[in-house]
């Protein structure tokens, strides 16, 4: 953690094992010293990862997950400190600024069950790696857009610090933050919070972001990245707002209803390289794009509609192609009006075929118009 920042990190384990990490950026927060008394058993282990021949991608097969916590009732939350609801959560502690702990329903970690015996010509190998959750508030009723700045900081800082610790894992290839929000889009706790992904491989997606960079640096010495936002603002149609060290944009081939970028200017790899007045002004950036975004979608009766997002932070694989990978944030919403919903239908998830039903620019400026 950065020193001028007053974050106190403290590690605890839950009942099995699990670890669970606090970041109070509260001057007065009390020692956190709870104790999980839950009889919770041996911690769940990962399964493994099975190869696709066709397409080269990994896909994780975590049978346990099928029963994982689904939309519980309010005084259930797992999310939520123990002793606000009717029965012990996975935060032991009665109140919290930022918490951090591994899943309990895991899809990667750091034991994982290779049971199977692949057939000739296949490839698999177990899950190992971790998967985390991260509570921004323990407030059950926020949203990230209704946070302060100062704790987007912290938020920030937070994402920063996994994104070390867990890149830092020989079993690591890849750390992924990112945030689902909103039913539409699959969210299946209420409670404002994200997740880390550690990967003991590249996803497919990073990794055809990786080539393209690479395939760029090769003929051109320049990033990719810096590239295309260097044409953006030299565009302007497609630039949602400009800070002193970020800009946001709609992509020129914007696949989602709604999707923006949201870039620094300065050539970084991930997101333990900002610096701190770039980690301040993102606070302040990311909330007014996130306003915005919320302020997009009207009702009948005038009124805004909040939107399921997924936000995911693009950043450098742990050891490979940090020379020309930049880092960007990708937030993408499957709502194309109020109660309309874009489908992954035929072309997209049949033939990986993408047609969008809006024109970026005008995303892009209906987006300008909302400036506060």
């Amino acid at each position: 953690m950065r020193a001028t920042r007053e974050v106190r990190r403290t590690v605890a384990r839950l009942a099995d094992g699990r670890q669970i990490i606090y970041f109070d950026d509260t001057p007065d927060a009390p020692a956190r010293t709870a104790v999980d008394t839950r009889d919770l058993g041996e911690r769940a282990a990962a399964g493994h990862i099975r190869h696709d021949a066709l397409t080269g991608d990994w896909v994780a097969v975590a049978g346990h997950r099928m029963h994982r916590t689904f939309l519980p009732p309010r005084d259930e939350c797992p999310l939520c400190p123990t002793g606000r609801g009717s029965v012990p959560s996975e935060v032991p502690d009665a109140d919290y600024d930022v918490v951090v702990f591994e899943n309990r329903f895991p899809s990667y970690a750091p034991v994982a069950v290779d049971n199977v015996e692949a057939p000739p010509g296949y490839l698999h190998a177990p899950a190992l790696g971790r998967t985390e959750v991260v509570c921004f508030t323990s407030d059950h009723e926020s949203t990230f857009a209704a946070l302060t700045p100062h704790r987007v900081r912290t938020v920030v800082d937070v994402w920063a610090d996994r994104t070390a610790e867990l890149g830092a894992d020989p079993d690591v290839a890849h750390v992924f933050c990112f945030e689902n929000r909103g039913q539409e889009i699959g969210v299946t706790l209420h409670h404002p919070h994200g997740q880390v992904y550690a990967y003991p491989y590249v996803p497919a997606r990073t990794a055809e972001i990786l080539t393209r960079a690479t395939e760029h640096h090769a003929r051109t010495g320049r990033l990719l990245g810096a590239d295309l936002l260097a044409a953006e603002r030299a565009d302007g149609s497609r630039v949602v707002l400009t800070s002193e060290h970020w800009t946001a944009y709609v992509p020129y081939a914007a696949r989602w209803p709604l999707e923006v970028h949201l870039a620094p200017h300065r050539d970084v790899p991930d997101l333990v390289a900002l610096d701190d007045a770039e980690r301040d002004d993102l606070a302040a950036t990311y909330l007014e794009l996130l306003g915005r975004l919320d302020r997009f979608h009207v009702s009948d009766g005038g009124e805004p509609v909040a939107l399921p997002y997924i936000a995911a932070w693009h950043q450098a694989p742990a050891r490979t192609g940090r020379e020309v990978s930049r880092l960007f944030l990708q937030v993408m919403s499957v709502l194309r009006g109020p109660g309309r919903l874009k489908y992954l239908a035929g072309s997209e998830s049949g033939a990986g075929g993408w047609v969008t039903d809006t024109r970026p620019e005008a995303v892009a400026a209906r987006l300008r118009e909302l400036a506060p």
